[in-house]
């Protein structure tokens, strides 16, 4: 249950990062703007991480699936 939370706030996080980018990007004009390429990088890491997190779940699942 603590990785279904877990992943339920990096998700959230996730969104909340998605807003500010295109908040920054909009307000700087430009997709180039450290301070645009700083929160992407961030946005980055989350996505690797949920994705670590997905294929856990779905080798858990396979090993649940054995006879």
């Amino acid at each position: 249950m603590g990785r279904v939370m877990d992943k339920s706030k990096l998700l959230d996080r996730l969104q909340k990062l998605r807003v500010k980018l295109y908040e920054v990007a909009e307000a700087r004009g430009s997709l180039t703007d450290p301070d645009v390429l700083a929160i992407s990088e961030e946005a980055d890491q989350l996505i690797v991480t949920l994705q670590r997190i997905q294929k856990l779940e779905m080798s858990s699942e396979s090993v649940n699936e054995w006879p």
